[in-house]
């Protein structure tokens, strides 16, 4: 168990606390400690006072993440309340990073921006930026102005296109940095069409994939940066779902874990998943793919922490 000491927090700290409920999966074990700070500053002041030695690792909605059952060491940052502000001054839309992708996108078409490729990613903004989010042939990278974040040492930066590389669902922003704001400028559109769109995407979203399970989006990335554009001409050979449909893995099981019947490329909790399991199960789905087409599928879920007992 991490050692803290007394540091002034204004906002919130919570030793041993389960993660599962904090995740789309519902599944992990719990943090040495939670802290959930007031704004900013007062992030600053506790990272710039708590051991350099200590593991911070910044946590979103859980929507892109599977923790492990043992839980995870060190310190656990969840922004909320103070970092989830949504903003837009003309053509730039700023957005706290505790703001989920859906808000945003739906706040700027109010506004008469569009930010519409972000309305079906699950998850909050940070989290967006951190792993260039993209839907419909737009990515976080294509909007991307500046961001805000706070490094390990406690230091405050803004970042801007020069200080991040962006690829296909990955930057290179530190692992320990927690972002606290984007900004992306977005196109002008008329706020009704950009709200018809929306809906569309929504339409075909739930036809598509199984949004009433517990999944956490897309399991695995699309081989050789293939991504889903939406256009009619779009091509699926290569989509993770395809390999993992001619490797016979459609709605295969291990425990309490399945990829899902409607879309292959989802891994579901049925009710009784452990970690475990959905790694287990993810890790099958790569060995059968890779021994059936020798192609090497790389996970697009996060896998932190410690293995359960």
């Amino acid at each position: 168990m991490t050692d803290i000491p007394d540091i002034p927090l204004r906002g919130t700290r919570t030793q041993d606390r389960p993660l599962a409920d904090l995740t789309w999966l519902r599944v992990g074990g719990p943090a040495d400690w939670l802290i959930q700070p007031a704004d900013e500053d007062d992030l600053c002041s506790f990272l710039a006072a708590l051991d350099p030695a200590v593991p911070v690792f910044p946590m979103g909605v859980g929507s892109n993440l599977i923790v492990r059952d043992g839980g995870l060491s060190g310190v656990v940052i969840r922004l909320g309340r103070g970092f989830n502000a949504i903003r837009v001054e003309g053509d730039l839309v700023i957005a706290g990073a505790a703001a989920l992708d859906a808000h945003v996108a739906r706040k700027a078409a109010e506004a008469g921006r569009d930010l519409t490729f972000l309305r079906t990613i699950p998850g909050s903004i940070g989290g967006a930026l951190r792993m260039n989010a993209g839907c419909y042939g737009s990515y976080v990278a294509d909007h991307f102005v500046t961001a805000r974040a706070v490094l390990r040492d406690g230091s405050a930066v803004t970042l801007g296109p020069g200080d991040i590389t962006f690829a296909y669902r990955q930057t290179d922003l530190p692992e320990d940095a927690v972002i606290t704001e984007v900004t992306f400028r977005a196109a002008e559109g008329h706020p009704e069409t950009l709200a018809a769109r929306m809906e569309d995407q929504i339409a075909r979203r739930d036809a598509s994939q199984p949004t009433k399970d517990r999944s956490a989006g897309s399991t695995f990335r699309n081989p050789a940066g293939y991504s889903s554009t939406g256009r009619a001409d779009d091509v699926h050979d290569l989509k993770a779902w395809a390999v993992i449909d001619a490797a016979g893995m459609r709605g295969a099981r291990w425990g309490g874990a399945q990829m899902s019947e409607k879309h292959s490329n989802f891994l579901i909790n049925t009710g009784d998943a452990t970690a475990a399991d959905l790694e287990a199960l993810g890790e099958e789905v790569r060995k059968r793919v890779f021994e059936t087409q020798g192609i090497e599928l790389q996970w697009e879920i996060m896998r932190v922490g410690r293995p359960g007992a």
